[in-house]
């Protein structure tokens, strides 16, 4: 069985939909890919849970195949969604009960009454869901839990029961850390009865963090991140303006921004967040992100709901069949607006039709309503941070769709690069973890190992004009979800 570079860098990802091991070398190459798949639940609408036993065993299970397939690796990486909410026993090690993902919405209510009390906390970061988890499970705030992201739940799985950490991108979309990142709110832990002893440790991005004694060799664990934050350093996005979008169920827009925090508190008046892209040796580094609920979901629709395609693949020459939408406009909303609006109560909406619409037509505006909200985050990315983005990296499943990526060209009239791998959070982790170890003697070696695929230029202007009147008429269409805000 063939041996890889020692130099090599386990990366352990978990989604949304499943767990996935990789092996990257040096020269940015990616190989003894494992995967199993661990869904989440919906219980009932608006509600996520997460097995975050089954995310474990998966985890271990990937991670020693993976090795198995590839021998000895320098460390390990950890990637993971952010903000879903696990809660264990830290004498036992087992889960209270599910998780609770990031999309959850349970806790809505929640935000909004913290917010009539001047706290703003978003209902998709873990400050609210952390609250529930506990006044379900330790009322009287008596037993001795530990409270975790997926990465925090990843690290102590990985390392035997050892660390209970958390990276600073992971911390910042929690809701529960003070505007400079720096450590745990007190303010918000007071407001939520959120003992700081059920907290994570927070630490660097990329350093050493403790053994992965659960594996064989017990590699050292190199590199924590959150996945939007590992798909942007994978896509070399380090330098001020930089930026990528991720087209996946959802769709994510990150900007690197500096050494500067953004000067708003919680959100843009474009609807953008601050995040914070990496930490290293304490310093943190800073962007801001612009969110789409709804991108590769629609294609899904098309399928599942509609009927009119029976895979996913198909959209791509069946909308390039087309010359143009025919005058459809599609907006991507089925589960509401994100940035710049932020309308929860926002639908799914196609005008335009006529007799002799056909298939193709509305599979491409389905395309293209999505390129136009990728145009919807760059602009807002641009409006909040005050930089003008020159061209936009992309990643995700949909990267691979042609007709999508051309759309997206035309609607933000910018080149677009396609990252080097459909999933750049690999990337990214496998850096992090690389640098603090010596494969790599910087983030920016490594990022020069793995230039984009192509680079695909704008063609012809597609009409935001009209594409923008249908977003109007999809927003508030259940007035009661439209009521939150944050």
């Amino acid at each position: 069985m063939a041996r890889w570079s020692a130099m090599s860098i386990l990366v352990v990802d978990v989604g949304t939909s499943g767990v996935r091991a990789s092996v990257v070398r040096p020269d940015a190459t990616i190989g003894a890919v494992q995967r199993a798949a661990v869904g989440a639940r919906t219980p009932a609408p608006g509600m996520v849970e997460l097995d975050a036993v089954a995310i474990a065993a998966a985890a271990l299970d990937v991670a020693s195949a993976a090795l198995e397939a590839a021998g000895p690796v320098e460390a390990i990486a950890v990637a993971a969604q952010r903000a879903s909410t696990i809660v264990w026993d830290r004498s036992t090690g087992e889960p209270v009960g599910p998780g609770i993902g990031w999309q959850d919405l349970r806790t809505a209510g929640a935000c909004l009454a913290l917010r009539s009390r001047g706290i703003r906390v978003a209902p998709n970061q873990s400050a609210t869901k952390l609250a529930l988890l506990l006044d379900t499970h330790d009322p009287e705030r008596t037993r001795d839990l530990c409270f975790g992201t997926v990465d925090s739940w990843l690290v102590w799985t990985l390392s035997g029961g050892a660390a209970h950490v958390t990276d600073a991108t992971n911390a910042g979309v929690t809701g529960l850390v003070l505007l400079d990142g720096s450590a745990w709110d007190p303010a918000m832990l007071e407001a939520l009865r959120i003992p700081a002893s059920v907290l994570p440790r927070i630490v660097d991005s990329t350093g050493v963090v403790a053994e992965a004694k659960a594996l064989p060799g017990a590699p050292l664990i190199a590199g924590i991140v959150g996945d939007q934050q590992g798909s942007l350093i994978g896509q070399g996005c380090l330098a001020p303006g930089q930026a990528k979008a991720t087209f996946g169920t959802g769709g994510m827009l990150d900007c690197s921004t500096g050494s500067e925090r953004p000067p708003f508190p919680v959100k843009g008046d474009a609807g953008t967040f601050p995040i914070v892209t990496w930490q290293g040796g304490g310093t943190i580094h800073w962007g801001i992100e612009a969110i789409m609920l709804s991108a590769g979901s629609c294609v899904d629709w098309l399928r599942s709901g509609l009927g009119i395609i029976t895979s996913a693949a198909e959209t791509d020459a069946l909308a390039a069949s087309a010359r143009d939408s025919a005058g459809v406009s599609f907006v991507p909303a089925l589960g509401g607006l994100g940035t710049p609006v932020w309308d929860f109560g926002a639908r799914g909406t196609l005008v335009g039709l006529n007799a002799s619409t056909t298939k193709s037509e509305v599979v491409r505006a389905v395309l293209e309503g999505i390129a136009h909200r990728g145009a919807d985050l760059l602009e807002a990315a641009e409006s909040d941070s005050g930089r003008t983005i020159e061209g936009l990296r992309v990643d995700g499943g949909m990267s691979e769709n042609v007709t999508f990526v051309q759309a997206l060209a035309d609607a933000t009239r910018r080149p677009i690069a396609l990252a080097p791998v459909t999933e750049a959070t690999t990337l990214g982790a496998a850096f992090l973890a690389g640098a603090a170890v010596g494969t790599w003697s910087s983030l920016d070696e490594a990022s020069s190992a793995a230039p984009p695929r192509a680079v695909i230029e704008p063609r012809r202007r597609l009409d935001r004009e009209r594409w923008l009147d249908a977003r109007s008429r999809a927003e508030a269409q259940v007035p009661s979800m439209t009521a939150i805000t944050f």
